[in-house]
């Protein structure tokens, strides 16, 4: 893997090895919510992107990329969940082998679904073992290609994507509000708002319980955080990598931090108004929108809504529980 920083080139490269594989998602809007908060709201809903989630988007762009060899050896990645499903339909798309390693305690929906793809899963304890340790010690024994889910270039590049089309649609925003877990997403978010819309100033959100985004970029270096706890499974890294927090440092205003019981209200507002089901990790930029954590009011924001996937049982009780 190159260690170089990926650009708004690469972005626009990945847009076009994307072009009729990823959807190009819908941006919604909703009559209430922007009367509610006098803004204009646009989400942009990578909630009904393939396997429910934008991972899609810089996963197959980072497979598109292997050699002929590096293909027929398979391709090995550590994920929560939404990363695990991209590589797996990915991989399954381009005819290579893959090999997940998931924490045993990530949403059954999400395991069954990567073993729908066609991929192998092997499960860690995330409270006990080190995920990337597991991968490694996989890859150097079966000559597997690792594709991580965020400290990648391709993958990088691939989630920039996603905000290169919502720009596209809406025009200049004044703000960007953008989930953040390893920064994946946000990074290529970065690239692509500094290059179509300068002026627009990017938040990342995170969970309350790990603020690892949030310290790094207060403090000028990469904090390493104990594992945290949130019902934002997608989102629970214990630090930025060394691609992303650059691209962060550069571009990104601010990163802002929001509670789970923002997240489930958020959760629930989509559901009863817009009529979708967002994830908890997809709801993080617009939970911070919605309680006006940075002042809104007049202004044309865009929200990423990252994905979908949620076990229908803990959908259930966090509506209950709104």
């Amino acid at each position: 893997m190159s260690a170089s920083l990926p650009s708004y080139d690469d972005v626009v490269q990945a847009s076009n090895t994307l072009q009729g594989i990823a959807h190009r998602t819908p941006v919604l809007t909703s009559a209430t919510l922007n009367a509610r908060l006098g803004a204009q709201v646009f989400f942009k809903c990578e909630n009904f992107q393939r396997i429910g989630a934008f991972k899609f988007r810089g996963g197959y762009n980072a497979l598109s990329k292997l050699t002929e060899a590096q293909r027929k050896a398979g391709v090995i990645a550590f994920s929560s969940g939404n990363h695990a499903q991209a590589i797996a339909l990915a991989a399954r798309l381009l005819g290579v082998q893959a090999t997940i390693v998931m924490p045993q305690d990530a949403p059954a929906a999400k395991k069954a679904a990567t073993q729908g793809y066609g991929a192998r899963v092997v499960d860690y304890d995330r409270q006990t073992q080190d995920r990337e340790a597991v991968a490694h010690a996989l890859m150097e024994q079966q000559g597997l290609t690792l594709i991580p889910p965020f400290n990648h270039p391709d993958v990088i590049a691939g989630q920039g994507t996603a905000v290169k089309e919502l720009l596209e649609e809406t025009g200049g925003l004044d703000a960007l509000f953008v989930p953040l877990g390893g920064g994946g997403l946000l990074s290529g978010s970065l690239l692509a708002a500094h290059a179509i819309s300068p002026d627009c100033a990017v938040y990342g959100v995170e969970p309350e319980a790990g603020t690892d985004g949030q310290q790094s970029l207060r403090t000028g270096e990469i904090v390493h955080i104990a594992p945290p706890s949130s019902i934002a499974d997608g989102a629970l890294t214990q630090a930025l990598g060394s691609l992303t927090f650059p691209i962060l440092r550069q571009y990104a205003r601010d990163v802002l931090s929001v509670s789970d019981p923002q997240l489930v209200q958020a959760l629930r507002f989509f559901a009863e108004r817009m009529k979708m089901v967002v994830e908890p990790t997809g709801c993080l930029g617009a939970a911070a929108v919605f309680n006006e954590i940075v002042p809104v009011r007049g202004k044309r924001i865009g929200v990423v809504l990252s994905g979908g996937n949620v076990d229908i049982s803990a959908y259930a009780r966090y509506l209950q529980s709104a």
